[in-house]
């Protein structure tokens, strides 16, 4: 079923509220995106997701189960990968090293190899630099990489966090793109950005988050023509 549900969650670092009473619904099969500026609460509702950041108050269920204050190893064990804000690559280990750690829960060597075999084809620049130290490439060629470790765990549920930050306009398309054709191979993804207009050119549906509040949400399209998304951002 590959869905997340967020119920009534608070969440805060030390005493200060940085989520205040978010629900929504990350539907299965479809990108749905989470909008705001820099500082409205979206990097710390991915951490509640994994665990990271436990939300004092509210429930986060996963295929209907909750995973509220579980470790984040058991979260991610249901089939829930996340692409982190920066790519925090490990920059003196090769390509394959980097992508191999993606799958570090898997035991089967046959299954990480077809794993491997996918992203190389997702992604054939990355086949063509498999040697190579990922400190050295491009921060576009990171970015692939970081999808790609992603991918090798046989995620259900894609968390991408940020995925334009710093990269070229030529890139982000190219990822967006990927980003895309990650959901018609059935995947789940939770698109957090602050490109606008192409986030909302690629999803499902979408909600806007200022000032650790949920404004406004709705189909990606409708979204696009939304008094409230423009005032989010704009003022």
């Amino acid at each position: 079923m590959a869905r997340i549900e967020i119920n009534g969650v608070r969440a805060a670092y030390d005493k200060a509220d940085v989520l205040h009473d978010i629900s929504l619904t990350v539907e299965p099969g479809r990108i749905t995106c989470l909008l705001g500026s820099n500082g409205a609460g979206k990097s710390t509702l991915i951490r509640a997701i994994l665990g990271l950041t436990p939300p004092h108050t509210g429930k986060i269920l996963v295929d209907g189960e909750d995973v509220t204050g579980l470790p984040t190893h058991r979260i991610i064990a249901r089939g829930i990968a996340a692409i982190p804000e920066g790519r925090k690559m490990f920059p003196k280990l090769t390509v394959t090293e980097n992508l191999r750690l993606g799958a570090f829960q898997v035991k089967d060597e046959r299954k990480i190899r077809d794993r491997m075999d996918h992203v190389f084809t997702t992604f054939p620049r990355l086949a063509e630099r498999r040697d190579q130290l990922a400190g050295t490439m491009s921060g576009g060629e990171q970015a692939m990489v970081s999808i790609g470790r992603g991918l090798m765990g046989g995620p259900k549920i894609l968390l991408i966090d940020e995925p334009s930050l710093g990269l070229s306009p030529l890139y982000v398309k190219e990822n967006f793109k990927i980003i895309e054709a990650i959901r018609e191979q059935g995947i789940t993804v939770f698109l957090v950005e602050q490109n606008v207009r192409q986030t909302l050119a690629i999803a499902d549906y979408g909600y806007v988050l200022s000032g650790g509040k949920l404004v406004a949400e709705g189909a990606a399209d409708a979204l696009a023509k939304d008094s409230a998304v423009h005032e989010a951002y704009f003022g």
